[in-house]
């Protein structure tokens, strides 16, 4: 297998910023060596890019910048990597930094990956941001240069195509993936909530999510209060930053929930990986806009279940393993009845090696690099 050279553009780089976006960009640079690519990255962010990835990822400007200065670093910095890196393909991640370059991806083979509808983003949360139009028409200029549109669920396959008019025959569905070895040695739950501080008397429910309106977290902690009634000694543990957190946490003083749900904030992957298998089980409560949920690949990597809301992606991630997983909506009472489900024990949860398999079998980054590859290889040859 000959060495494919590929010009690949982000957005921010992982751990600076923590969104699904970056994780599945920071993951592929990583494998894509092992499946013969020679890749090259630009993100915005500071000067730890590049030591971070061993010289491969580069920062085009700080991620404070202003939005001209970060544009026209993006089309300067492109420019000179495909002048003394020479790619053969060039992909993307992030439609705003792809923008400036557009006359050149009319002439070399172009990948966008689709991670969501940026435009629309803003009005989920509430927003209304003047620049919403000016957003949608960045990101169709971009999405029409594309020799190939990878996305990673058929749920998002389908906005784009309804939202944006993309040609169905480019896109290609390759899901999320999770780096399994990350969590090979995990101790065993009740030693995990020793190290942690939680309690090991209690059954945990464990949730990570940006602290903003899409991710549902207001409709989780509103279930906590319908299900304490009948589970008293219930501990939720939430995880995450965001704007959302003295909010969340006055909702939770209102509801007299102090002794059972927790914002813990932002954590590292070493406790995150913990936090996972200390839990019973977790749950992913999003309300819009979720593209796949790499976050339920980690928690079943930890051997722990998860339970999804209907939403997007979601139910893409976790229904080849059990459908089980999927709750029949969003909202409070659907979330209250699955939790309570699996709190009773009526809810059939896989276990901790059926969840392992799964990852393992489906999920492992080589495997989606080795695809995405395919894809590139694609537009390559449709392109020449």
């Amino acid at each position: 297998m000959s060495t494919m050279r590929v010009l690949s553009l982000g957005n921010a780089w992982f751990p600076e910023k923590t969104g699904g976006l970056d994780r599945v960009y920071m993951e592929l640079m990583r494998a894509f060596p092992r499946v013969g690519v020679d890749a090259r990255g630009l993100v915005v962010g500071t000067e730890a890019v590049a030591r971070d990835s061993a010289g491969s990822i580069a920062s085009m400007a700080p991620a404070n910048a202003s939005l001209l200065r970060r544009l026209l670093a993006a089309r300067r910095a492109t420019s000179d990597l495909c002048e003394s890196f020479h790619p053969a393909v060039m992909a993307a991640h992030f439609a705003l930094y792809a923008f400036p370059s557009l006359t050149r991806l009319s002439r070399m083979p172009f990948v966008m990956h689709f991670h969501g509808p940026w435009s629309a983003e803003g009005s989920v949360e509430g927003l209304h941001s003047p620049g919403a139009r000016a957003q949608a028409a960045i990101e169709r200029a971009v999405y029409r240069r594309a020799d190939r549109i990878i996305v990673l669920s058929r749920a998002f396959g389908e906005e784009i195509v309804r939202r944006y008019g993309v040609d169905p025959a480019l896109l290609r569905i390759i899901p999320g993936g999770v780096d399994t070895s990350a969590y090979d040695g995990l101790p065993s739950r009740e030693r995990a909530r020793e190290i942690l501080g939680w309690p090991s008397d209690r059954p945990v429910i464990f949730c990570v999510r940006r602290l903003r309106r899409r991710m549902g977290i207001e409709d989780l902690i509103e279930a906590v209060a319908a299900i304490r009634i009948h589970h008293q000694d219930v501990q939720v543990m939430i995880a995450g930053r965001g704007p959302l957190r003295a909010a969340l946490q006055g909702q939770i003083d209102a509801l007299g929930l102090g002794a059972n749900v927790r914002l813990l904030g932002f954590l590292p992957d070493d406790q995150l990986a913990l936090a996972y298998r200390a839990a019973n089980f977790s749950v992913v409560p999003t309300v819009a806009l979720e593209g796949f949920g790499l976050i339920t690949l980690e928690s079943l990597a930890a051997g722990t279940p998860v339970l999804v809301t209907p939403i997007g992606g979601l139910p893409e991630a976790v229904s080849g393993l059990s459908p089980d997983l999927v709750l029949p909506a969003s909202g409070p009472q659907a979330i209250a009845a699955g939790l309570d489900a699996a709190l009773r024990g009526t809810l059939a949860l896989p276990d901790a090696q059926q969840c392992r398999e799964y990852v393992e079998r489906h999920h492992r980054w080589d495997n989606i690099a080795a695809r995405v590859r395919e894809v590139y290889a694609q537009a390559l040859e449709t392109h020449s």
